[in-house]
Protein backbone atom coordinates (compact mmCIF):
# COMPACT_ATOMS: atom_id res chain seq x y z
CA UNK A 1 0.00 0.00 0.00
CA UNK A 2 1.47 3.33 -1.06
CA UNK A 3 0.66 6.99 -0.47
CA UNK A 4 -0.71 7.27 -4.00
CA UNK A 5 -3.09 4.34 -3.58
CA UNK A 6 -4.31 5.56 -0.19
CA UNK A 7 -4.87 9.10 -1.53
CA UNK A 8 -6.72 7.83 -4.59
CA UNK A 9 -8.97 5.61 -2.46
CA UNK A 10 -9.71 8.48 -0.05
CA UNK A 11 -10.44 10.87 -2.93
CA UNK A 12 -12.84 8.35 -4.47
CA UNK A 13 -14.66 7.95 -1.16
CA UNK A 14 -13.53 4.37 -0.67
CA UNK A 15 -11.55 5.20 2.47
CA UNK A 16 -12.60 7.20 5.54
CA UNK A 17 -10.41 9.50 7.62
CA UNK A 18 -10.24 6.77 10.24
CA UNK A 19 -8.91 4.29 7.69
CA UNK A 20 -6.21 6.76 6.62
CA UNK A 21 -5.33 7.28 10.29
CA UNK A 22 -4.87 3.53 10.69
CA UNK A 23 -2.48 3.60 7.72
CA UNK A 24 -0.35 6.10 9.67
CA UNK A 25 -0.39 3.88 12.77
CA UNK A 26 0.73 0.92 10.66
CA UNK A 27 3.60 2.95 9.20
CA UNK A 28 2.28 2.92 5.63
CA UNK A 29 2.23 6.73 5.40
CA UNK A 30 3.54 9.58 7.55
CA UNK A 31 1.50 12.02 9.65
CA UNK A 32 2.42 14.72 7.11
CA UNK A 33 1.04 12.60 4.28
CA UNK A 34 -2.16 12.09 6.31
CA UNK A 35 -2.54 15.87 6.54
CA UNK A 36 -2.05 16.19 2.78
CA UNK A 37 -4.63 13.50 2.04
CA UNK A 38 -7.44 14.57 4.39
CA UNK A 39 -6.60 18.26 4.81
CA UNK A 40 -6.61 18.11 8.60
CA UNK A 41 -3.83 17.81 11.20
CA UNK A 42 -3.06 14.27 12.39
CA UNK A 43 -3.96 13.83 16.05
Amino acid sequence: MTYEIIKRNYDRGLWTKQMVKIAVKKGLITAEEYETIVGEPYE
